[in-house]
């Protein structure tokens, strides 16, 4: 694994626009960056990253499958008691899932760690599955990259084939905050892959939702919503107006109901409970639990939080860098032992491990200067490539 400098394309930002990537810089800083590359081997992609991210997503199924039966769970992974069996029989309905993103620690130089597991709301999609894609081909065809560069990405492809899986009958809605750029660009992705699986699509502002006498969800033309594709947290959902008439409205979610058990950071003290050991997770505990006290290299992370906020991070018992935000005021906690990060003089690095329809199938690269990840983050390509590779320039 290496950080490798290379000249940018000197049209990507009109290549962006053309594309529909609005979010190309977000609040006057740059997010895409291929003013870098992160340079794998074969090896490294199959043994390091897509074997263990499929190792991952069994466990998190199992876990799944242990929590639904588990009233203590349950509770542990924060979800709401009044939803508790809808959960569950999301669960044994096997209601069907589209995708989700491990987001692991990788140096190359041991396993990858499981950070944490965004299961219901996994942004970057567009990124990830289609613009690197672009500039992937468009960086060989101009000589920036080798010929014979590739890179660990069948998103599209796997995206349009599951939702292509979908039955067909009803409208396929689409929702999340528009107001939200990064998340507003993601859905309107989702909506062209399922357009492209051959489903009626529509668009709809969650403020908008609205429902009839039966508490059926319906949109702005009165249509009832029978499935709706969401990129919007369940925990979200389960606080809004709306949210009590969700179990009983009719309408299936994708991602589902079950993802909320997964779609938390609680998973991570479960499953090292579960496997302790493993070398693809990192001892985790609750706030609180005695065992925590072992870590001196922690970072401490509330149940749901989103893009770094009230995260802290901790070394040698000390608190060294505490990003801010919104989540602060949760009644639980997680402690996870401080991971090796890819880092370089340009900032540390987080691997975004892609799965649709439960195969790894893709990796999608954030950078910042905190070890931190945040909203700003910015996103860098990847490439796979022969180690005796070089570029002109190389970090």
């Amino acid at each position: 694994m290496r950080r490798v400098a290379l000249a940018e394309r000197p049209n990507w930002v009109e290549t962006a626009e053309a594309y529909g990537f609005r979010f190309h810089h977000m609040y006057g800083e740059r997010y895409w960056d291929e003013s870098a590359c992160f340079a794998f081997s074969l090896e490294e992609i199959e043994r390091d990253i897509e074997e263990p991210s499929r190792e991952l997503n069994g466990l998190c199924l199992d876990l799944a499958e242990a929590a639904s039966t588990d009233e203590r769970m349950m509770e542990q992974l924060g979800v709401p008691e009044p939803f508790r069996d809808y959960v569950a029989r999301s669960w044994r309905e096997r209601d069907p899932t589209v995708f989700g993103r491990f987001d692991l620690a990788y140096d190359g130089r041991g396993p990858a760690k499981l950070l944490e597991y965004n299961a219901d709301t996994p942004t970057g999609l567009y990124e990830a599955a289609f613009f690197q894609w672009i500039w992937l081909e468009e960086a060989k065809a101009s000589k920036i990259l080798s010929r014979e560069a590739d890179q660990f990405n069948t998103i599209q492809e796997r995206l349009i084939e599951a939702y292509r899986r979908l039955p067909k009958e009803s409208i396929l809605h689409f929702t999340t905050d528009e107001a939200a750029v990064e998340d507003y660009g993601t859905v309107l992705y989702m909506v062209d892959c399922a357009t492209q699986a051959g489903h009626r699509v529509a668009f709809i502002n969650i403020s908008d939702i609205g429902h009839d006498i039966a508490d059926r969800f319906t949109d702005l033309n009165e249509r009832v919503i029978d499935v709706l594709a969401n990129i919007y947290p369940w925990e979200w959902l389960f606080v809004e107006e709306f949210g009590p008439k969700i179990p009983r409205s009719g309408t299936r979610f994708i991602e589902p109901a079950w993802k909320a058990m997964l779609s938390t950071k609680a998973i991570l003290p479960l499953l090292w409970e579960r496997h302790p050991g493993h070398p693809n997770l990192l001892p985790s505990y609750f706030e609180g639990d005695s065992r925590a006290c072992s870590l001196t290299d922690f970072v401490r992370k509330p149940l749901f939080s989103r893009e770094g906020a009230n995260i802290s991070l901790h070394r040698g018992g000390t608190e060294v860098e505490r990003i801010p935000g919104p989540y602060g005021e949760q009644p639980a906690w997680v402690v996870q032992e401080a991971a090796n990060l890819f880092s370089s003089e340009h900032g540390y690095a987080v691997l975004g491990s892609w799965i649709v329809g439960d195969e790894p199938c893709g990796l999608g690269m954030r950078e910042d200067a905190s070890p931190i990840t945040m909203n700003l983050s910015r996103f860098v390509p990847h490439i796979i490539v022969d180690e005796a590779w070089r570029p002109e320039r190389d970090t």
